[in-house]
């Protein structure tokens, strides 16, 4: 009998077989590598004749060019105040507070979610090393 093929059958949805651990960490495809040998030392005049383009009309062209000098912000710094966080309540207090800047514009229902789930995250730290705290506490009363 033919030992079985590797396939998803006998790999059980793993991408690689036990003992086969994938391309070494740091190893580039080769299809990448032969795109960046092609490209090699062509980066200027590629870019120049680009540039050109855009100036002549070609607006997919103006379009690469833009998004290279001036490439669309993915996050923005939030500034407004939510005085000091010193425990849970502080933290649903900035909580109201940012979810009051977002009803008056001051801030998108994106940023009022970021902010919000940055509390959220800050009130179960608290509250973590608070029982760490009490049951240290605990512990050591014994």
């Amino acid at each position: 009998m033919t030992e079985p093929r590797n396939n998803a059958a006998t790999t059980r949805g793993r991408p690689f077989a036990p003992g086969n651990p994938g391309r070494p960490k740091g190893a580039r495809h080769k299809v990448s590598r032969a795109v960046e040998s092609l490209l090699e030392g062509e980066a200027e005049a590629l870019t120049r004749k680009a540039v050109e383009a855009a100036l002549g009309g070609d607006m997919t062209a103006l379009r690469l060019c833009l998004d290279r000098i001036a490439p669309a912000r993915r996050d923005a710094p939030v500034t407004f105040d939510i005085g000091p966080l010193d425990g849970p309540a502080a933290a649903l207090e900035a909580t109201a507070k940012a979810i009051e800047a977002m009803a008056e514009g001051e801030l998108t229902p994106t940023e009022a979610a970021a902010v919000v789930a940055l509390l959220e995250s800050y009130r179960k730290a608290f509250e973590t090393v608070e029982i760490e705290r009490r049951l240290a506490a605990l512990e050591a009363a014994k």
